[in-house]
């Protein structure tokens, strides 16, 4: 009955963007299961098209990463870009969350977070983890100005 809940709670388990995967490298090699890697992962932001951002982040082999029952480290880099003209298509709210990926398998995730620097017309985009009981201070960000996109 409890795997059951916990089934039920990881389907209905909220979807904000989706990233495809660039490359990854091998950090750690594991004699079971995959190795310990890193990932690097693109995408974009759902609310203002012409930003693509890449996130590179650990993710933890062996046995249990394998399954999907291991806890992925809160370490994670992030930048975004500037890909064709920036239009935002509604009014963007701070600190809405733009990408949330799973990094355990229940109560750990991975968050990209934007915030709009009107004074400076900046798009910031900042990377952190969280847990339902205690987060991670460590985090990244990124920033980009809003400029005029050349015509070819």
């Amino acid at each position: 009955m409890r795997l059951a809940k916990t089934l039920v709670v990881l389907l209905m388990w909220p979807v904000v963007g989706m990233a495809r995967e660039v490359g990854e490298v091998d950090t750690v090699f594991k004699w079971l299961g995959p190795n310990h890697k890193i990932v690097v992962e693109a995408f974009d932001d759902p609310k203002v098209e012409g930003v693509t951002c890449y996130l590179s982040r650990a993710k933890t082999g062996g046995i249990k990463g394998g399954l999907g029952l291991a806890e992925d480290r809160a370490e994670a880099s992030i930048a975004c870009r500037q890909v064709g003209p920036i239009r935002m298509s509604e009014k963007l709210k701070d600190g809405e969350v733009v990408f949330k990926e799973r990094t355990s398998l229940v109560f750990k995730t991975m968050q990209v977070v934007r915030f709009f620097d009107e004074a400076r017309n900046t798009l910031v985009y900042l990377v952190y983890s969280d847990r339902v009981i205690e987060g991670s201070p460590q985090n990244a960000v990124t920033a980009i100005p809003i400029l005029p996109w050349a015509q070819p």
